[in-house]
């Protein structure tokens, strides 16, 4: 296959979360003929998809190897509580990390947030994933503390959450393989940073539309008098002036007696 048969596409990674509709809406817009394919990975797995060329560009939660990869970070999510609608917590607007004291927080293997002592009491064993965490406050077994896009993505109707004041946030970034920052992936990051199409940046450039010409239009023609004028003083007749007839004369006013 030549490389003149290789049609360029573009393929984003992200992870669970994260909602890149209004980004690949704005990509399919501004670049209709270069296809965008979406690559779901777990939070762990970004970095090695990202690495091995599994996709170009994509969402991920920081940290990551700043000696490998460029990061733009986009947003801190608020971290959340899920516990079960009948539980006290419930009750509240939010709530601190001290208030779950009581209560077993679940800790799953694939748990985002960085902490350094988890609130709560431990479970006697960590669930393999969120979604699994998400099944047992739901059975009533403990509570789990997550990003708040988790929360809304395993909703379920018998659960509810509030914020934890206190709590590690995570942050989501955009990015890419330092050594692999293409024009494609250039044009993906004016689309995430806010760039007009018109932008400089990446391959996705418009020229810019003509300026109307200030110049006055071909064969220099000047402003024509209304029609009926034909000087200055066409058609007026000063009052008591030149436009009367021709060597009248004014008449002398009388002497009051």
């Amino acid at each position: 296959m030549t490389g003149s048969d290789v049609h360029p596409s573009f393929r984003l990674a992200y992870v669970p979360g994260v909602t890149p509709a209004k980004w690949v809406r704005i990509w399919q817009e501004r670049l209709p003929g270069i296809p965008l394919t979406l690559v779901a990975v777990a939070a762990a797995e970004a970095s090695g998809v990202l690495r091995d060329g599994g996709a170009d560009a994509g969402f991920v939660r920081l940290p990551v190897d700043r000696t490998a990869f460029s990061a733009i970070p986009l947003y801190t999510e608020t971290t959340v509580v899920v516990v079960p609608k009948d539980h006290l917590v419930a009750a509240a607007d939010e709530v601190s990390a001290e208030d779950l004291a009581d209560d077993i927080v679940l800790h799953p293997l694939d748990d985002t947030l960085d902490w350094e002592t988890l609130p709560g009491r431990p479970a006697n064993e960590r669930p393999a994933t969120t979604a699994d965490a998400i099944e047992l406050v739901a059975a009533g077994v403990g509570v789990l503390v997550v990003p708040q896009s988790l929360a809304r993505l395993h909703h379920r109707r018998d659960l509810t959450y509030r914020p934890v004041t206190d709590a590690p946030q995570s942050r989501i970034a955009l990015s890419w393989p330092e050594d692999a920052t293409t024009d494609l992936v250039e044009d993906f990051i004016g689309i995430v940073r806010g760039r007009t199409v018109n932008s400089t940046r990446g391959r996705t450039t418009a020229p810019a539309e003509p300026k109307p010409s200030k110049r006055a239009p071909a064969g220099g023609a000047r402003r024509q008098p209304a029609a009926g004028k034909t000087g200055k003083t066409a058609g007026k007749t000063p009052r008591g002036g030149a436009g009367g007839a021709k060597g009248g004369k004014r008449g002398k006013p009388r002497r009051r007696s």
